[in-house]
């Protein structure tokens, strides 16, 4: 583990090779899971003001449930997540003409018609972020799913914490991450 600021970074995210291979996943971690995809309460106000603009490039069944249940609901430990349909996609989630599951709201953000990437949890994806007290601990989350990532990272030699950089800057800083950039080099000399 390695300590910057107030978090506890696992050294995985120095270690572990990964690059997101949607040609092989085709998006499946946006279907995959117990539950929707971690929401802070401050993103809330901004998927709501995002929500005209991606309407129409969602589900009809995705617009069910925002209209019977909303958004975002609470988990089994009381967290924010995303809405889901059928208990597997994301209320976001589109098929593209290749049948890949992609996000509507990255879309939208891609296309300039709204400000907000998407939730910072699914940006930072396969990172995860739990609070304690005093302290947040960053994990890298392996998942049977993600093995083509793992293969491509391996291939193009591309470390979480490489292939995560402008989500990692996003939601910890700049100064935040070239401290972890710092470590990692220093971490790589000593092996």
């Amino acid at each position: 583990m390695l300590q910057i600021q107030d978090t506890i970074v696992s050294l995985d995210l120095l270690d572990e090779c990964f690059v997101c291979d949607l040609s092989v996943c085709k998006g499946i971690c946006c279907v995959e899971g117990d539950a929707g995809a971690p929401v802070e309460e401050s993103e809330i106000v901004r998927l709501e003001k995002a929500l005209p603009v991606i309407w129409d490039d969602l589900s009809p069944a995705a617009k069910k449930v925002i209209e019977k249940q909303g958004l975002v609901y609470r988990d089994v430990e009381g967290e924010y997540v995303t809405s889901i349909v059928d208990g597997a996609d994301c209320i976001f989630t589109y098929y593209d003409e290749n049948g890949y599951c992609k996000c509507a709201i990255e879309k939208a953000f891609h296309e300039g018609k709204i400000d907000f990437c998407k939730p910072v949890s699914c940006h930072l994806y396969p990172v995860r972020v739990a609070r304690y007290q005093g302290f947040r601990a960053v994990n890298y989350h392996r998942w049977r799913l993600c093995g083509a990532a793992v293969a491509l990272g391996k291939k193009q030699g591309v470390k979480v914490y490489q292939f995560l950089k402008e989500p990692l800057i996003r939601k910890f800083g700049e100064e935040w991450y070239e401290m972890l950039s710092v470590a990692a080099k220093e971490l790589s000399v000593k092996k």
